[in-house]
Parts: structure tokens; C-alpha cells; sequence
């Protein structure tokens, strides 16, 4: 049996943990999963709704780091991380995506010998100025085992000098979560909440530091924001971030970016997926709903100037459109008049609901060409 520590930081962390603990769970016999929450997502309720609404049982350890620079939150998850590993003594820890503890963890285990798993290696935006890509570039270099969502992250780590055989293309856990919880969320009132139960509405977040940290910028988004508005409501579940930044910018008081928003606080996961899964058109800068709105066919537009996932667009329905407020105003028009499209959207391979199983198999795999080499 392998014991396999399970890292958590952020909300994206949780929707890729939890099919990988639930598979763990059918597998009784082949693995013993222990979840560690570091605490980087620091609001103990948003935390609780969506271990509730993913089925996550509670953290087996919480570290509790809370807020801090990027250098301050590493090194708080690394000393509270290291004596857990001690500890627990795990065959396996288990990091996904790419914030602060992602990278974190894996240095403690790479000093202390511990072999890493990381779930959705590969990935590039090729900006390292995005502190995740700096965290996804030193994560992938230390963990042992490389868990790609897709073809393009095998052909990133190839280039790196990551030897094949530590490569595994097991497909986009995040869709495990997707495919087990779109049925479920049917029984979420969040369209009727918001008032857009059986109308044409688009949906927004917004909360990377580039985005809602220069009033430049985040001028630019919100005006063109409000000018989709005045075509259709936008439903903005707003990062406490954001929220944050239009009060100091004095932004949430200009009549100029007037129009039908519907500012509303952060969503757990059922009511958040309830509410884009029947939108007509997304807005994000966000990495994995690009993802999930590849997955469900829906419009999305990328507030950003580059894509770590640029399978979304190649074979989704995402378009990385940038901060410039008449092309996002353009590129918004165009995808609601259904423009610009390739036809039916593809979905990527292996983003099929089945990835953690696979995850699962490519950690004994791993294991048994480890000791058989002798380590």
C-alpha cells in the first residue's frame, strides 16, 4: 500500500484533490491518502463550502499559513510542511497546479528525499513575470513523477530535459470534478439568485494581481465590462481582491462604468458551476476555467495576454483576448453572434472524467520501475 500525502492551498487545488482522494478511497487496498491543507486560501468558510460541495473530508492537517508576501507564504508552508513529511513518512506527496505551496512542498520533499507527484505538470504561459509560472517551471524540475493534462505539457517537459519516463499524460483531473458535479449542481438556485433563471446573461471573475492591482487596467476591463452589460446582465462574483481594488481606485463610485452588473460575494463550487454552465458568454482570468468552459462548449474569453493552456484554444472555445477594452468589447460581440469559431469545439483527450484513476495507476507504475532500479 502507498501512503500519499495530498497537498491543498487554493480553491483550484481542491477541485483536482478531490476525485484523486475519492479514487483513493475505492482503492483502500492500493493506497492510504492523507490531505494536507496549508492554508494559503485563508477564509476558513469559502474553504468549508467547497470541501462540503466536492465531497473533500476534512484536511488531515492544517498548516494555517494565511496571507504574506510570495517569499513570506513559501516559507511559512515549508516550515510547517517539513516536520509533516517527518512525521507522516509518506511514499508519495502529491502537489497540483502551481501556487505558492505547489512549489513549496515540493522543495521540502526534494531536501528530505520524498518523491513528488505533480498534477498538472507541464503547462507554460513562456511569461515569467506570472509568479505561477515561475512555481510551475522549479516544480516540475523537483517532483519525480509528471502528471500532463495534454500533449503540448509532454512536449514542454521533453524540451526541458525531463526524461520520458517520468512523464505520464493522464489527462485534466479538474474535469473529474467537472463531469461528477454538473449533474448535482442542477439542484443550486444560483441563476434564480441572480435573476438570469432562463435568459442570455455572461459571467466574470477577475483577480489576478496584473489585472485588478493597476487602476489602469482595471479601468480598462470594467469599461468594457459595462458596455457588454448595457447587452446583456454580467454576473461578477467578486474577489474580496477586486472588491478591494475598486474601493481604493474610487472605481466602484464611477457612473461611467455604470451598467447591468451583478456584483455578488464568491461562490462555492456547485452554485458557481450552476451559474457559468449556462452562460452565453464567460470572462476570466482565470487558468482553470478556461478549462471548464472548453469542456462545456461555452464561449470564454481570456483577460490576459498569454495562456498557460493554449489547448483551450486550439481545440476549445477559448480566445485570449488581452486587457485592451475595444478588443475584449470586439471579441465579446463576435463570440455572442457565435463569430470566429472552428466549428464544434473538440475536447482535449483524456478530459473524459476518468484522470485520477489514471493518476493513481501511474503512481504504482512509477513505484515499482523505482524499486526495481534499485532507489
Amino acid at each position: 500500500m502507498l501512503k500519499v500525502i495530498n497537498v491543498v492551498g487554493a480553491r483550484p487545488n481542491f477541485m483536482k484533490v478531490a476525485p484523486l482522494v475519492e479514487a483513493a478511497g475505492r482503492r483502500a487496498g492500493e493506497f492510504a491518502a492523507v490531505v494536507v491543507h496549508t492554508g494559503q486560501h485563508y477564509d476558513a468558510r469559502m474553504s468549508a463550502d467547497f470541501f462540503r460541495d466536492l465531497g473533500l473530508p476534512a484536511p488531515d492537517v492544517h498548516l494555517g499559513v494565511g496571507s504574506g508576501s510570495h517569499a513570506q507564504q513559501t516559507a511559512a508552508v515549508m516550515q510547517r510542511f517539513e516536520p509533516v513529511v517527518l512525521e507522516q513518512k509518506p511514499d508519495w506527496v502529491v502537489v497540483v497546479g502551481d501556487v505558492n505551496s505547489t512549489l513549496a512542498c515540493a522543495l521540502v520533499c526534494s531536501k528530505l528525499g520524498v518523491p513528488v507527484a505533480h498534477v498538472e505538470a507541464g503547462l507554460r504561459s513562456r511569461d515569467r513575470s506570472m509568479p505561477e509560472e515561475v512555481n510551475r517551471l522549479l516544480t516540475d524540475q523537483l517532483s519525480e513523477l509528471l502528471l500532463t493534462p495534454s500533449a503540448d505539457a509532454d512536449r514542454n517537459l521533453i524540451s526541458e530535459g525531463i526524461p520520458a519516463e517520468r512523464i505520464r499524460l493522464v489527462g485534466n483531473v479538474m474535469i473529474d470534478s467537472l463531469v461528477k458535479h454538473l449533474a448535482l449542481s442542477e439542484s443550486s438556485d444560483a441563476r434564480e439568485r441572480f435573476g438570469v433563471a432562463g435568459a442570455d446573461y455572461a459571467v466574470v471573475t477577475l483577480h489576478r494581481p496584473s489585472n485588478v492591482d493597476d487602476p489602469r487596467v482595471l479601468r480598462r476591463v470594467l469599461s468594457a465590462l459595462a458596455r457588454l452589460s448595457r447587452r446583456l446582465p454580467v454576473v461578477f462574483p467578486i474577489h474580496p481582491r477586486t472588491r478591494k481594488s475598486l474601493a481604493d481606485f474610487g472605481l466602484d463610485k464611477d457612473e461611467a462604468l455604470s451598467g447591468d452588473f451583478r456584483l455578488v460575494e464568491p461562490l462555492g463550487y456547485l452554485d458557481f458551476l450552476r451559474l457559468y454552465s449556462g452562460a452565453r458568454l464567460v470572462l476570466t482570468d482565470s487558468g482553470g476555467l478556461q478549462e471548464e468552459t472548453t469542456a462545456l462548449g461555452i464561449p470564454c474569453l481570456t483577460l490576459r495576454e498569454n495562456t498557460e493552456r493554449p489547448v483551450t484554444v486550439e481545440l476549445g472555445t477559448n480566445r485570449v483576448v488581452g486587457t485592451d477594452e475595444e478588443r475584449i468589447v470586439s471579441e465579446a460581440e463576435a463570440a455572442l453572434r457565435g463569430a470566429g469559431g472552428a466549428g464544434r469545439p473538440r475536447v482535449p483527450p483524456l478530459w473524459d472524467g476518468r484522470a485520477a484513476d489514471r493518476i493513481l495507476d501511474a503512481l504504482l507504475d512509477r513505484t515499482r520501475e523505482l524499486r526495481a532500479g534499485g532507489f
